[in-house]
């Protein structure tokens, strides 16, 4: 049987709720990839970020027109389909870190989130 090479496997760099919400808050924004499903996305995320599911971040990366110079947060529901989303990130050349605790940790630290 062939493993995804999207299953969660190691660590890799990850930021906290609060210190994103901070960066975001002081213009310091790092790009945000929302690797969830689309039905997921848009039942809550956060402003600013673009969705590309984990089964699609490989073939997709090229459209997403990110730009290198800035860093990449990888975001899922709980901190697990973000981890191979870093590495395929970082493979492609961008600093790249995870929301640790993913969508989870946001809403428990009560920041806001966007629907639709």
């Amino acid at each position: 049987m062939k493993i995804p090479w999207w299953l969660p496997v190691g660590t890799v760099p990850e930021v906290t709720a609060p210190t994103l919400a901070t960066q975001l808050k002081r213009g310091e924004a790092p790009q945000l990839v929302d690797v969830r499903t689309q039905s997921e996305f848009r039942a809550g995320h956060i402003a600013g970020a673009v969705n590309v599911p984990i089964t699609e971040v490989r073939e997709r990366l090229g459209s997403l027109a990110l730009d290198a110079g800035r860093p990449v947060v990888a975001i899922c529901l709980s901190a697990h389909r973000s981890i191979p989303a870093v590495r395929v990130l970082q493979q492609a050349g961008f600093e790249a870190a995870h929301l640790a605790g993913g969508m989870i940790a946001w809403r428990a630290a009560g920041l806001p989130v966007t629907t639709g």
